[in-house]
């Protein structure tokens, strides 16, 4: 069934509390008001408001309270209305959280949801990309879905996983991407890449948002003769080193490719990887391509000129081809 990458969340979510009645929601504005973007909306009066809990506005409770939840068998799903507002619960994830299972063998089987990414002109406190702080912190695992297929199967994955994960749902993503969802239950596994798009000339290595940005600059390349392959990371932590290096050393170039600022972003760990373990297969430098190292505009064209895009992926995608 033809579905979109909200309603596919929405989905996985509701099968798991059907499934497990351990899973439980928590978060701002969850039960009658749906959530901000109408993930939960319908689940209060499904599932009553022992198992749909709306909270103060309070980060550091809500996950908090969730890790508690957790320690007693339970399953919750928290959600961080904005990611932006995550670090209202930095402390409690990267500091108890993510280091229960080193410490004394504790699982933390909690998901935090967090709407990330721009495009929706909601400036620099809604529009973040702030996974890079997640994925250098051992202990928990990062998901970012950019298809509706695999954010209800890795959302189902990642609240079955006896890990803290953190689940980055990109807004501009919600419903504007529409693909083929089952019915049936199914999942994705944590820490695995797909190829997105096959190509033979260059790799670019991307996740969320811009797998389909990419996607639309590949099919302007192909007019040109110029056959790109897309490699959709969906999870950052763990990191599927393999498909990447399988990928770069099949095209010999790289384009490592994130909505979020350059310095510091996952994007030059992955290029240091390949230049690590793939350099004898390298035809041409590995190229980034990022967001600038400012805060999020929240005037549509100066946002529009922040975002990597389809044509700035064709400007990078064709000088690498070149070279």
């Amino acid at each position: 069934m033809v579905t979109t990458y909200l309603e596919a969340i929405r989905q996985g979510i509701w099968e798991e509390m059907e499934r497990d009645p351990n899973v439980f929601l928590i978060g701002e504005d969850l039960g009658v008001y749906g959530g901000a973007f109408k993930v939960t909306k319908g689940m209060l009066d499904r599932f009553g408001d022992k198992r749909v809990v709306d909270t103060p506005i309070s980060e550091s409770a809500i996950v908090g309270a969730a890790i508690g939840a957790s320690f007693m068998g339970m399953r919750p799903v928290a959600e961080m209305q904005f990611a932006d507002f995550i670090s209202c619960g930095f402390d409690q994830i990267v500091n108890f959280a993510a280091k229960c299972r080193y410490r004394w063998n504790a699982p933390v089987p909690i998901v935090i949801r967090a709407p990330n990414g721009g495009g929706i002109h909601g400036g620099p406190y809604h529009s973040q990309n702030n996974e890079a702080w997640f994925v250098h912190t051992p202990g928990l695992k990062v998901v970012q879905p950019s298809t509706a297929y695999d954010a209800k199967g890795l959302i189902k994955s990642a609240i079955r996983d006896n890990d803290p994960v953190i689940f980055f749902e990109h807004k501009a993503l919600y419903r504007s991407v529409k693909d083929d969802v089952p019915g049936s239950d199914y999942t994705v596994p944590i820490g695995k890449a797909k190829v997105f798009r096959e190509g033979k000339d260059l790799s670019v290595i991307t996740y969320g948002a811009m797998v389909h940005a990419s996607n639309e600059a590949a099919d302007e390349l192909a007019k040109e003769g110029i056959s790109m392959e897309i490699v959709d990371l969906r999870t950052l932590l763990p990191i599927d080193e393999e498909t990447i290096l399988t990928s770069v050393k099949k095209t010999s170039k790289a384009l490592v490719l994130h909505e979020a600022t350059l310095t510091g972003g996952v994007g030059g760990e992955i290029a240091a990887r390949i230049t690590e373990k793939a350099f004898e297969w390298l035809d041409g430098p590995v190229i980034r391509l990022a967001a600038p190292d400012t805060p999020v505009p929240y005037s549509q064209p100066l946002e529009h000129a922040f975002l990597p895009n389809k044509a700035k992926i064709l400007e990078k995608a064709r000088w690498l081809a070149r070279y």
